[in-house]
């Protein structure tokens, strides 16, 4: 919650407004607060708070348990040259000593070394300072590869048989690939930027987790163990309030929105004549070959047939046999 806020100050009158300081506005606010709050949670009126022109909020004293310095505040205001009151807003808000919730600090800076559990996973910190990338680690803190193991300064050091038992013991031990934290786990140890490798020949299957936020921390675990605490790895995101499905679609549904009957393709053929007779010739089905048909008529129409006798001549200026040559007597 917001830190405490300071009462403002409150007046009991407010000058010049008699319209939003009256007995009227008053039970207007006063209604409006017990309308929002539960029976019997709305004090007494305290005064005033003059905003601005034409608004002011009324202050009243809350008796809700638990809010212990909080009150009602009712905003109401009217327009230029009105005589109602109107209401803006009712609020609960806290006053001078009120009691409040403490200051909201996040999860991942709350956390303390020590509080993660077995199966928890903390956020993932791409700017951690306490690392580096690999490329990056050179110098004597190096982790350099140790070939040999001479002995010197000791007079006794552990042999094969009891490298081997404790190897195993360590592996089969709560740092190993069996712990209920190893399973929990996104990643193993061998790819966390916290893990120390052993010097000689344990290297190749233990370190030391370095990490302070680690249940392991300065312990020996193996490469396939596991933890919350990885530096590679994110704390599961919140899931959403509301996951829309996806919408259901049948492709193959058809819907049919009219149908009417088709009528039939008519074929004409013509009536074939009797035995002897000429039948007639069958019209063309085919545009090209009606084209074909029309333009060798139209050239036979075109070519004078020699054979035939000349026509008659029509020339009105001829002179007729009847009417132009007169007629003899016979004697």
């Amino acid at each position: 919650m917001p830190p405490a806020i300071k009462t403002p100050r409150i007046t009991a009158r407010a000058g010049k407004e008699t319209v939003l300081a009256g007995a009227g506005a008053i039970e207007l606010a006063r209604n409006a607060a017990e309308e929002l709050a539960q029976p019997g949670q709305v004090g007494e009126h305290r005064g005033m708070v003059v905003e601005g022109e034409r608004l002011v909020t009324h202050v009243f004293e809350a008796l809700v348990p638990g809010y212990r310095g909080w009150h009602w505040a009712v905003t109401v205001a009217r327009p230029p040259r009105g005589r109602a009151a109107t209401v803006c807003e009712v609020e609960l808000l806290p006053g001078d000593g009120a009691l409040l919730a403490p200051e909201w600090v996040p999860w991942a800076e709350r956390l303390q070394p020590g509080d993660v559990g077995p199966a928890d996973a903390l956020p993932y910190l791409a700017d951690d300072p306490r690392l580096e990338q690999g490329y990056e680690a050179t110098g004597e803190d190096a982790d350099v590869l140790a070939i040999y193991e001479l002995g010197l300064g000791r007079a006794r050091v552990l042999s094969t048989d009891g490298r081997a038992q404790a190897l195993t013991r360590w592996y089969d031990g709560d740092h190993g690939p069996h712990a209920p934290a190893a399973k929990a786990a996104k990643a193993p140890c061998s790819t966390c930027g916290f893990f120390m490798k052993l010097a000689g020949s344990p290297r190749t299957v233990f370190g030391v987790c370095a990490n302070e936020w680690s249940p392991d921390d300065g312990r020996v675990v193996s490469t396939d163990h596991g933890c919350g605490a990885h530096s590679e790895t994110d704390a599961p995101r919140p899931a959403a309030l509301w996951n829309p499905s996806e919408p259901v679609i049948d492709e193959r549904d058809l819907e049919v929105l009219s149908a009417h009957a088709v009528a039939p393709e008519i074929v004409e053929v013509a009536d074939a004549g009797a035995p002897g007779e000429p039948s007639e010739p069958a019209e063309p089905d085919l545009p090209g070959q009606i084209a074909l048909e029309q333009d060798a008529e139209a050239t036979a129409d075109a070519v004078p047939d020699l054979d035939a006798e000349p026509a008659p001549s029509t020339d009105v200026d001829a002179p007729s046999p009847s009417t132009d040559v007169p007629a003899t007597s016979q004697h």
